[in-house]
């Protein structure tokens, strides 16, 4: 597999909203939701996940999530009902095209997953990275933590958790006020759709990530799950070649 990712490519989702994805390989298909702040860019392609899982046989389908990259960033509150990423996702799917594919998500993208799981998604193979049990359960602890960063921008204090998720929010020209409006968008996954996913899933975790619940806790509850888990935290654990090659590994197996 050589050549880098394609241009960027745009869609408008349910709603008219503009959603830009990004393509890399050619294979079976893999949907990547990248995480909160975050772009397909920064999560998936910075770091090698991307090339290393379509080195292995995979067209990897890497969308901006609305408010991020290079999808549009609307301020109108409409543009922001619930469960806007999930119906996005199953825009993107359903405008490729795409009948038997994987999926998997970070963060923000993880949530995303099982939101497009329990809106009737239908891929053979899910992934679930840096999201634990509670991270699914109870959307509002997340909501309100980035509520705060985005309402307070300027005064966190130097180090602290709120510190850094700025710092990051400005290395990727993030918009405060459409990137509010995605935290009106979450919705939470009742434990008892979580017991019942058939699909063979990946929950892979940083070993000092505990943002989203325990990781472990997750894998318990899915039916069919392996737990591993890779170095660093929530922030860092996306920066490392381990997480990239266990979702390969996983989706190639």
């Amino acid at each position: 597999m050589t050549g880098g990712p394609s241009e960027t490519r745009f869609l408008e989702s349910f709603d008219g909203v503009r959603i830009a994805w990004r393509e890399l390989g050619e294979g079976r298909p893999v949907v990547l939701l990248h995480g909160f702040f975050s772009d397909a860019k920064t999560n998936w392609i910075r770091y090698g996940h991307a090339a290393a899982i379509a080195a292995e046989g995979f067209r990897v389908i890497m969308p901006d999530l609305r408010a991020h990259g290079e999808s549009a960033k609307p301020h109108e509150a409409t543009a922001y009902p619930r469960d806007a990423l999930t119906r996005d996702g199953l825009a993107l799917v359903d405008h490729l095209g795409l009948t038997d594919y994987d999926l998997g998500g970070y963060s923000l993208g993880a949530r995303t997953v099982a939101r497009m799981l329990a809106m009737g998604a239908t891929p053979r193979r899910v992934v679930f990275s840096g999201m634990g049990l509670e991270g699914l359960l109870d959307t509002g602890r997340r909501a309100e933590h980035f509520r705060h960063i985005l309402i307070n921008l300027g005064k966190h204090e130097r180090g602290t958790p709120e510190w850094l998720a700025e710092a990051f929010l400005k290395t990727t020209k993030g918009d405060p006020v459409a990137l509010l409006g995605i935290l009106d968008t979450l919705a939470d996954t009742p434990r008892d759709f979580l017991e019942r996913i058939a699909q063979p899933a990946l929950v892979i975790c940083g070993a000092e990530d505990f943002d989203n619940g325990s990781a472990e806790a997750l894998a318990e509850v899915l039916p069919d799950a392996r737990y591993v888990e890779v170095p660093g935290g929530h922030m860092s654990s996306v920066t490392k070649p381990e997480l990239g090659q266990a979702i390969a590994a996983f989706l190639a197996a």
